[in-house]
């Protein structure tokens, strides 16, 4: 088996999780965050479009990390999303990190908003 050390050049990986934070390249972050070449922000959650819709254009997919547990987004920020020409992948938040990056490693343009996992 041949292993690769993975690079990520100057973008910030999602390292770990629990309940109720994330650390992001060696940072802990409560709460739920925004993760783009951009940084981490603190994100309001699926209240907060805003930030989302500032992706527009910068990324090809945003993932959204859900929790402990997939479960649907509201219709209107999905509609909302979509019309402004954002690919969203909705999954749970621990799947979201781990996709979020392999596909960082590649030196995709992706994003990830997660909502922390339970305790």
């Amino acid at each position: 088996m041949r292993l690769n050390e993975i690079t990520y050049s100057n973008a910030r990986p999602i390292q770990g999780y629990g309940p109720g934070f994330f650390r992001v390249g060696g940072v802990v972050h409560s709460g739920a965050v925004l993760v783009s070449d951009a940084g981490v922000a603190l994100w309001g959650g699926l209240e907060d479009a805003g930030p989302l819709l500032a992706l527009a254009g910068s990324v090809d997919v945003l993932f959204i990390g859900t929790g402990g547990e997939i479960a649907h987004i509201p219709a209107a920020l999905r509609d909302v999303l979509e019309e402004a020409g954002l690919g969203v992948e909705i999954m749970a938040s621990p799947a979201a990190a781990r996709t979020y990056n392999v596909l960082l490693s590649e030196g995709r343009r992706i994003a990830a908003a997660l909502l922390p996992v339970a305790a």
